[in-house]
């Protein structure tokens, strides 16, 4: 039992929060649980081979990914005392391996040390105090369309892991991108694990059952250990097999074989490698879109979560805040320098702060399980998807019941605050829907004739964005394409 008042208390302000210790760890396994799956995608998304023929391995990136996630988001909870959990982006690796595989004169060691200069960059404009300026020039509305645009992007997340939304195929006269399971069909037992944890989970939490996440993601991860030992149902996607619709999305559900960790990826990038190998205009491009992405992306992240727990001050502003950001800042410096791309905020830390986590020592067990699972990967391949996604739904709805604070009435702030929203889940990218909310915004007030409401850095941030959206036309006019 923790002591009110003791050390451990004051430290992580575990009372002061509301919270308590028992609360802390169910947050610390929730927020492991829903995004552990990193572990298994990360090593497939930067499996391809570079210009060089050489691959980064898979049971290395799988091994590094496990280890970098659990001392960044150690370092998060001991440093910045917040329940919020890091890994690497998905957002960032997609960028990267597909930099590499569509480029003849990019090495692994060449990409992942832009990520290193990015980080360091965004290092810099932290410690001057530039990022936590752009924060709080943020408006308060704009603030709450990024909670409400969270909720809706980690629910789509949820909803699409669990084969429960899945692409429309491109066939001929289809318009619908994405429509209900399987060609219109819900289709296999994952969907009804999946199924079965969301009713559950809701039931759980409109009875506000303690530990309702929680119960809901191992309940249903020993119903899909029974499915796949009675059924052998296996994965969706298997090599040289085609699709099957009726498998699980990722993650089979069984226990591995013990294996040591490999961690001989630490320490090969090459910070200059591309400047030598593209020219300082084009690298320097790409260095600016990792940058942009990781700058945004963390901040959104870090305000829904912050939020969603309850740790927000009055003025809006969240304590600590240069400490998430400086950790933030070293997960691209150390994940590009470990070869396994940026590490950043990760939304699925909702899943925590839902069972009740509210400090940083919930990140300490969380980031205690990535090291544990560096070594023992049976608990990584034991949870598929579809045991976690009803979680990240139920967190989902937390999240978007903010909508109301928004003043619908001001369309100076409701239009932004929309576009910031709906462009989060619709383009999978919380950069995205940032770019377009603050761009629309310092438009709006300029033609309402209110150009002096915008915050100066509001005006630089927007002409960032229409610059980061603009890349695609300056590569082409490069001949970059």
């Amino acid at each position: 039992m923790l002591k009110q008042g003791s050390a451990l208390d004051r430290y992580f302000k575990i009372t002061e929060r509301g919270s308590n210790l028992s609360r802390e760890i169910r947050g610390g396994f929730a927020t492991f649980f829903a995004m552990s799956y990193i572990v298994v995608l990360n090593p497939l998304i930067l499996s391809g081979a570079d210009s060089s023929g050489n691959t980064l391995g898979f049971t290395a990136v799988a091994a590094v990914t496990a280890f970098v996630a659990g001392i960044l988001t150690i370092l998060m909870g001991a440093w910045a005392k917040h329940p919020f959990a890091l890994a690497t982006g998905l957002g960032v690796n997609a960028f990267v391996a597909v930099t590499v595989a569509t480029n003849p004169g990019l090495t692994w060691p060449d990409m992942m040390g832009l990520v290193v200069l990015s980080g360091v960059t965004m290092l810099i404009l932290v410690l001057t105090g530039f990022r936590t300026a752009v924060f709080k020039a943020v408006p308060d509305g704009l603030k709450t369309a990024i909670v409400v645009g969270i909720g809706l992007f980690i629910a789509l997340i949820g909803l699409v892991n669990a084969g429960f939304v899945r692409r429309i195929p491109d066939v001929a006269g289809t318009t619908v991108p994405v429509g209900l399971g399987f060609d219109g069909k819900l289709l296999g037992w994952p969907t009804a694990v999946f199924v079965f944890g969301l009713v559950l989970t809701i039931a759980l939490v409109v009875r506000k059952v303690k530990g309702a996440i929680l119960i809901g993601i191992i309940t249903s991860t020993v119903l899909a250990v029974i499915l796949e030992m009675t059924l052998h149902i296996g994965p969706s996607v298997q090599p040289d097999k085609p699709f099957n619709p009726q498998g699980w999305s990722l993650v089979s559900p069984a226990f591995s074989e013990w294996a040591a960790p490999d961690l001989s990826l630490i320490g090969k990038a090459n910070p200059f490698g591309a400047f030598e190998h593209l020219g300082f205009v084009a690298a320097t491009l790409l260095a600016f879109v990792i940058l942009l992405s990781i700058f945004f992306d963390a901040m959104g992240t870090m305000v829904g979560l912050a939020n969603e727990a309850g740790t927000v001050d009055e003025h809006g502003n969240i304590p600590d805040v240069d400490r998430v950001l400086q950790v933030d800042a070293l997960g691209a410096i150390i994940g590009g320098g470990a070869s396994v791309s940026s590490n950043q905020i990760y939304v699925e830390a909702g899943a925590g702060i839902g069972e009740g986590a509210r400090t940083g020592f919930a990140s300490i067990v969380t980031g205690l399980l990535f090291l544990v699972a560096m070594f023992f990967t049976p608990l990584i391949n034991l949870v598929p998807f579809e045991a976690v996604a009803p979680a990240l739904v139920v967190v989902g709805f937390m999240m978007v019941s903010q909508v109301g604070k928004i003043d619908w009435q001001d369309w100076g702030i409701a239009i932004p605050a929309f576009l910031t929203f709906t462009l989060m889940p619709f383009t999978y990218s919380i950069a995205n829907g940032l770019g377009a909310g603050f761009i629309s915004f310092v438009l709006i007030r300029t033609v309402q004739g209110k150009a002096k409401e915008i915050h100066p850095l509001m005006w630089a941030v927007a002409a960032a964005f229409l610059l980061f959206f603009a890349i695609g036309p300056i590569e082409a006019a490069l001949g970059m394409l």
